[in-house]
C-alpha cells in the first residue's frame, strides 16, 4: 500500500518541477520581450516661422498745460481736430481713430506746501489712438508725425504707455501646419538616433506639444513675429 502512495508522490513532485519550470520560462520570455517592448527613444521636433503682424495699436500722445482749466479743454479739442485731419488725409479710416478721456492734474492741489508755485496749473495727457489692419499704411504715416509738431502739438514720444503694439491674431490658422513640422522634425531626429543605434523606430510611446510663443524677430521691426513650437515624442525601438 505503501509503494503506489510513494510513486503518487513522486509523479506529483516531478510534474510539479516541470510546471514551475515551465512557468518560470514563459516569465523570462515575457519579462524579456516587455524589456524589449520598453526601449524608447525621446526627441524634439521644433517648428519656427516668422509671420508679419495683422494688427496695429499706435497710441498718439500729446500733453497740454495751463492755468485756465477751460483753456486747457479747448486746446485738447483743438489738438484732436488737428491730429484727425491729419490721420484722414493720411488715408487712415474714420472708424479705426479713437479719443481717449483727458487725464488731467491740477499741480496746485497735489503738491507739497514746500514747493514753489508752478508755471501753470493745470496740465492734460491726451491719448489718440489708431487701430488699424493696415500695417504698412501706419508705419508711413508715423514717419511723418513731426509734420503735427510744427503745428504746435506737444507729443510724448513712444513711452511705456504710448507704446506702439504689433498683434499676429492668426495663430489658429497655422497651427496645423506648424505642428506637422514639429512632429515630421521629431521623427526625423528619432529615426537618425535608431539607426545610429542599430535599432528600428518603433511606433509612438507618448506624444505632448509644446505652448505656441509669439514674440518679435527684433527690435528694429518689431511688426514681424516669430511664431515657435516645440514637439515631444517618444518612440519605442525594436532590434
Amino acid at each position: 500500500m505503501q509503494t503506489p502512495s510513494k510513486m503518487g508522490f513522486l509523479v506529483l513532485g516531478v510534474s510539479i518541477f516541470f510546471g514551475l519550470s515551465a512557468l518560470g520560462y514563459l516569465l523570462g520570455n515575457a519579462l524579456l520581450e516587455y524589456k524589449q517592448l520598453e526601449r524608447s527613444v525621446n526627441v524634439k521636433g521644433l517648428s519656427e516661422k516668422e509671420f508679419e503682424a495683422d494688427i496695429v495699436i499706435w497710441p498718439i500722445q500729446f500733453l497740454v498745460a495751463s492755468n485756465d482749466l477751460e483753456d486747457l479743454y479747448e486746446s485738447i479739442d483743438t489738438n484732436n481736430q488737428k491730429i484727425k485731419e491729419f490721420l484722414l488725409q493720411s488715408n487712415i479710416k474714420p472708424e479705426e481713430i479713437t479719443f481717449g478721456t483727458p487725464l488731467i492734474t491740477d499741480k496746485i492741489a497735489t503738491q507739497y506746501s514746500s514747493v514753489e508755485k508752478p508755471e501753470f496749473r493745470y496740465s492734460a495727457a491726451q491719448t489718440v489712438t489708431v487701430y488699424s489692419t493696415n500695417i504698412k499704411g501706419v508705419m508711413e504715416v508715423k514717419g511723418t508725425l513731426s509734420k503735427l509738431g510744427k503745428k504746435g502739438i506737444a507729443f510724448t514720444g513712444e513711452n511705456y504707455e504710448a507704446r506702439t503694439e504689433y498683434l499676429f491674431t492668426r495663430l489658429n490658422e497655422i497651427k496645423p501646419l506648424m505642428i506637422e513640422e514639429a512632429t515630421k522634425e521629431a521623427r526625423a531626429v528619432a529615426q537618425k538616433f535608431a539607426s545610429d543605434s542599430q535599432s528600428k523606430l518603433g511606433k509612438i510611446k507618448s506624444a505632448s506639444q509644446g505652448q505656441f510663443t509669439i514674440t518679435e524677430r527684433d527690435t528694429n521691426n518689431p511688426h514681424i513675429k516669430k511664431v515657435r513650437v516645440v514637439s515631444t515624442v517618444e518612440y519605442y525601438l525594436n532590434d
